[in-house]
Order: C-alpha cells, then structure tokens, then sequence
C-alpha cells in the first residue's frame, strides 16, 4: 500500500498545461478590469494636485493682497503680489511670472497681476490639463481648466476671464 502511495505522489507532479492556461486567462481579466481603473485614478491625482497647488497659491496672493490693499501697489508701497512675492509667503510652490513657457507642473505656479484688484494664476497637471484661478477682489473668486499638451503653454495669463464657481 505504501508502494502504490509512494507511485502516485511521484506521478502528480506539478500542473498541467491546461491548468497554467487558466491561470494565465484569469491574470488576464483582472488586469484588463484594474488597469483603467488604476490610470484613472493616477490622472485625478495629478488633477487634485494641480488643483491644492493653485489653492495654496491663492491662499497666498489673498495673504499679500490683506496685507497691501491691492494686488499691484506700484505707486505706493511698490509691492506687487507677484511671482517674487509670492515665493517669499508659500515656499512650497515655485511661482513664475506669466510669460512662456508658464507652469510646467503642479507645483510651478504661473502668476499674473493684470490690475490691483485682479489676480490670476495657472497650474499645469501631469494629466494634460491647466487649471486656472481668477481672483477678483470685488466679484469673487473664479475657475477654470483647458486641456494643453505636453510642453504646451500653461499661463496665468489665460485665466483673465475665467467664469467657473468650481472645477
């Protein structure tokens, strides 16, 4: 009886081909479900980080602006809330001033300062969109977003005109 047990355990070695098969088609479709889903979720990642990177900004330029009265202050003080200024309240985002090629990633804040009461700002997610913000200290506070390819321009200057309650 021992011999006949002995045979057996040696003949069941391993998996056969058709078992492997399965294996490999089940992979498959587990893959081909969660793999969208994982992309998606990396893409609204990027927006939501683009997004707190401008919110932060705007935390910032409305600290400048309590702080002044204005958001260009040339003839007075000569403070200005612009990308130099900035840099000094919020050290955790690089703000550039809106020229080309403007913001070239979440963190990089592309800063316009078209009037005293006016502020605009852009901020570009690895996803393939601008998100803007338009700060207008009379009107209220504005958003809006444009797709832009890669190496594409992200300008503060483009958010002038934004009419969006929200993202």
């Amino acid at each position: 009886m021992l011999k006949g047990l002995t045979k057996r355990v040696r003949e069941d070695e391993g998996f056969t081909l058709i078992e492997l098969m399965v294996v490999v088609l089940i992979i498959g479709i587990l893959i081909a479900i969660a793999l969208p889903t994982f992309l998606g979720a990396r893409n609204r990642a990027n927006d939501k980080a683009a997004q707190s990177g401008l919110r932060n900004a705007l935390a910032a330029a409305k600290t400048c602006f309590t702080d002044h009265d204005t958001y260009d202050d040339t003839a007075g003080s000569g403070q200005v809330c612009d990308a130099a200024t900035l840099g000094t309240i919020e050290t955790s985002l690089t703000f550039v001033d809106s020229t080309s090629p403007g913001s070239t990633g979440p963190n990089v804040i592309s800063v316009d300062v078209p009037s005293g009461t006016i502020w605009d700002a852009a901020s570009w997610s690895k996803s393939g969109t601008c998100y803007y913000v338009e700060d207008d200290s009379q009107n209220g506070t504005f958003y809006g977003s444009a797709a832009v390819a890669s190496g594409g321009d992200c300008l503060g200057t483009d958010a002038n005109g934004v009419s969006g309650p929200s993202w």
